[in-house]
């Protein structure tokens, strides 16, 4: 089920499970899994989109091994506030991906996630182009999750 907002998803959520953030792009997916307190979120791995069945079962088994209670995925809003060819692609794959492995879902909106991590590479660790780019996706990843999850706790410490 997706929720329109982080309150829905957290009151959906079992106890001690674990998040997955995915950065859905057209040839990879960025994973990043949180802890089971759901204040961390650490890059788990990326992988390379083939056929969705593929991909999907990939998912259905990290979401076993790691006890996944719910998922943040990353959805692309323009700077505008519009949504654009992208927008729709994840939506479908989200829509797609459910069907298989129904868990508690929240678009997150990840603007500038993907250039905000790439510019920390480059300028912060000084990593080579080929080491960004086997890096960026799952880092992209836990950039997302980790937003929704402070986001996520600073609602709850304000109220309900």
């Amino acid at each position: 089920m997706v929720f329109d907002n982080l309150d829905g998803l957290r009151l959906a959520l079992r106890r001690n499970a674990r998040l997955l953030g995915l950065d859905v792009g057209t040839k990879t997916i960025g994973l990043a899994l949180s802890d089971i307190a759901q204040t961390i979120a650490t890059p788990l791995e990326t992988i390379r989109r083939t056929k969705f069945t593929i991909d999907a079962e990939r998912l259905r088994t990290i979401v076993a091994e790691h006890d996944v209670g719910g998922f943040i995925i990353g959805l692309p809003i323009s700077m505008d506030g519009s949504e654009g060819p992208r927008c729709q692609s994840v939506r479908q794959f989200t829509a797609n991906l459910l069907a298989i492995v129904d868990l508690p879902t929240v678009l997150w909106d990840e603007r500038l996630s993907t250039a905000a991590v790439q510019r920390m590479m480059t300028s912060e660790a000084d990593l080579t182009r080929k080491r960004r780019a086997g890096l960026v996706d799952k880092l992209a990843a836990a950039y997302i999750l980790q937003g929704a999850i402070d986001a996520m706790n600073h609602q709850s410490e304000i109220g309900p």
